[in-house]
């Protein structure tokens, strides 16, 4: 007669509060009690992939194991969400071309500069920094310029699409047919991001909570950052608004998403009116002339 026992691989509220208090350290993400399904639905097979009867073994393979940054790095895959397209939020990228382009390009004439660098700042699966570039390279004013776009995020497995730059049906939802005849070519498994925008873009990981890497980053004109703090609770959030005013030149800008604001987070900040959309900047303790 031979016998089978099936774990129960359900998570308590401790073992929630240990493995949910080991992702907030690592990034910052943070999930409250009511939340606890999340993780519990999205972390569950791995006690079975790894041979674990409860969740606290789990949690000991995270803070103890040789292999816990790996197991990390695939945390941020399942538990991270990557909705995005191209040419998302148009209202905010029409003030981003026809209002603080412009501003940058009056600043870095005055000082003799001829460079721009732009952070996107979790650009997941690669759409938005793209957007980025395809919006830039219409710009005559610039042309020759040195662009330089850098798309971070968290997750390597998104950082993997954004690399290879084949999208699907999905990604185009906003996207003109003029755009996509312009800045794509057709490939076997949807659309490829055309050569001359992709040198233009540079993808990397980086958690934003690692401020050796953040440091290394160097100073940006402007910092996208689309529906990424909301995962954050205040104090993760105030951490990551800091980092990003430190990365911005003077009279840098912020652009965050259309649900997100900086009301109780930070003060540090300017709320800009354009004509197209509310952004912020970075006071500059210099005049509009000082250098960038």
């Amino acid at each position: 007669m031979t016998f089978s026992f099936a774990y129960d691989h359900s998570m308590s509220d401790d073992e929630f509060i240990l493995l949910r208090d080991c992702i907030y350290v690592h990034c910052g993400i943070y999930f409250d009690l009511g939340s606890k399904y999340i993780l519990e639905k999205r972390l569950y097979h791995r006690l079975t992939d790894l041979n674990f009867t409860t969740f606290y073994d789990y949690y000991h393979f995270l803070k103890f194991d040789r292999n816990k940054d790996q197991e990390l790095a695939y945390i941020m895959d399942v538990l991270t969400t990557n909705e995005t397209y191209f040419f998302r939020e148009s209202f905010q990228l029409k003030a981003f071309t026809d209002e603080i382009i412009p501003e940058l390009i009056t600043r870095k004439i005055a000082c003799g500069s001829r460079s721009l660098k732009i952070w996107s700042a979790g650009c997941s699966t690669g759409e938005e920094p793209y957007t980025i570039a395809m919006l830039l390279s219409t710009i005559r004013e610039i042309k020759g310029w040195s662009i330089d776009i850098i798309g971070t995020d968290i997750s390597q497995k998104v950082l993997k699409q954004a690399r290879r730059a084949i999208y699907s049906k999905s990604s185009f939802r906003a996207t003109e047919e003029s755009n996509l005849q312009s800045f794509f070519h057709q490939h076997e498994d949807g659309y490829k991001v055309n050569d001359s925008i992709r040198e233009m873009v540079t993808i990397s990981h980086l958690n934003l909570f690692d401020t050796h890497r953040l440091a290394m980053l160097g100073k940006v004109d402007l910092i996208f950052c689309r529906n990424v703090i909301i995962y954050f609770d205040l104090e993760a959030k105030k951490r990551v608004i800091d980092s990003f005013h430190s990365a911005l030149h003077d009279g840098g800008y912020l652009l965050l998403g259309h649900s997100e604001s900086l009301m109780n987070i930070s003060t540090q900040f300017t709320l800009r009116h354009f004509k197209n959309d509310m952004v912020y900047q970075k006071p500059d303790r210099l005049s509009a002339g000082g250098i960038l």
